[in-house]
């Protein structure tokens, strides 16, 4: 559709300029939502609340653009002689039927693609039947990663496509920008590196999203990840943002299997064989109860004594469970080994210390 058909609108019966001006209306509406919402996502950007101003009265000056573009396109549809907003409908019609029209087609066919790879990736489910694998894993990572690059690619090649429906020389602008990245690239070294091993860190599959890890003094789980960085969450709800170009080094505490590690101290003047009895059969009817017997991969292991402290003697005692569990069977075998040890009479020591007090006569002595 050309300008001449666009301007012959004007003698249409009127159902159909009353159509056109429906059409228009939601048209505009969307066009408005959309710029609305684009600013409040810049908005968003900075936690600094004092620019919010400057975004809200960009939004509302986006609206207003947007209600004079529709109603000098209404008034110019009706043959309504009010001006300015008659020459301006004209103006807004011609522009429309040469390029306009196509531009807004593209936008809006690259906003449709946009939402349907979201939709897409939302029906692909990775079972969530409350265990931890590492298949699952990989799977939601490797979703993550795709969707975003997918809506990426969508969004770079629409607006190619605007901008040479526009008249722009997008070859030329390829690689002007081809140029222009080169030279870009060498003050964003730290960009490129985070990308690339960001890609190495998916490839290899050394950890991916509900992973638990540690990176230098950071630990949490993998809330979030992409090619450029890794979102941890901790235990006290803190998000913690780590280009992967500073990953270096990760501890990964839920790869394939766990282990728990409890060591409970006993005082001197207790047995030690006694106690050791003790410990280890608290720790087999902790692997046998049916409440806890799936989260362990192995029966416990009691390693004995591990150390003989200023105020107890320390036993250790070693559980292999799946991984994420290790921290609740840790909790629960402290639970369990001091209730037990209470009902053996068994003491728990406490620090104390045992001070000798000399009198002068002994001293002379």
């Amino acid at each position: 559709m050309d300008a001449a058909d666009f301007l012959r609108l004007q003698d249409a019966a009127l159902w159909i300029r009353y159509l056109v001006s429906l059409l228009a209306l939601l048209l505009a509406y969307y066009v408005g939502r959309s710029g609305s919402r684009l600013f409040g996502w810049f908005a968003r950007l900075t936690s600094d609340t004092r620019d919010d101003p400057f975004w809200k009265a960009l939004a509302a000056g986006w609206w207003a653009v947007v209600l004079t573009a529709l109603l000098a396109f209404v008034v110019y549809l009706h043959d309504v002689r009010l001006e300015p907003l008659h020459t301006w409908g004209a103006m807004l019609v011609r522009w429309l039927g040469s390029r306009g029209l196509g531009v807004m087609l593209i936008l809006a066919g690259t906003y449709a693609a946009w939402r349907m790879v979201g939709v897409l990736a939302s029906h692909i489910k990775v079972a969530d039947d409350g265990s931890f694998e590492r298949q699952k894993v990989r799977k939601q990572t490797l979703l993550t990663v795709v969707e975003s690059t997918a809506k990426g690619i969508v969004i770079t090649v629409g607006a190619l496509m605007a901008l040479a429906n526009l008249g722009v020389n997008v070859s030329a602008l390829i690689a002007g920008a081809g140029i222009a990245g080169l030279a870009i690239s060498f003050a964003s070294q730290n960009l490129v590196r985070d990308v690339i091993n960001g890609f190495f860190i998916i490839l290899e599959d050394q950890y991916g999203v509900g992973d638990i890890i540690r990176v230098g003094d950071l630990a949490g789980g993998v809330e979030r990840m992409n090619l450029r960085l890794t979102v941890l969450r901790d235990l006290e709800g803190k998000a913690h943002f780590v280009p992967n170009g500073q990953i270096d080094h990760v501890t990964v505490m839920s790869r394939d299997w766990a282990r728990a590690i409890v060591d409970v101290g006993v005082a001197y003047g207790v047995e030690v064989d006694r106690a050791l009895a003790v410990i280890g059969d608290e720790a087999e009817k902790f692997y046998e109860d049916p409440e806890w017997r799936a989260k362990f991969t192995e029966p416990p292991q009691l390693l004995g004594v591990n150390e003989l402290g200023d105020s107890a003697v320390v036993v250790r005692v070693m559980f292999n469970v799946k991984p994420k569990e290790q921290w609740g069977v840790a909790r629960e075998f402290n639970r369990r080994i001091k209730n037990r040890l209470d009902a053996e009479g068994i003491e728990i020591p406490f620090p104390q210390r045992t001070v000798w007090l000399r009198q002068d006569g002994e001293a002379q002595a």
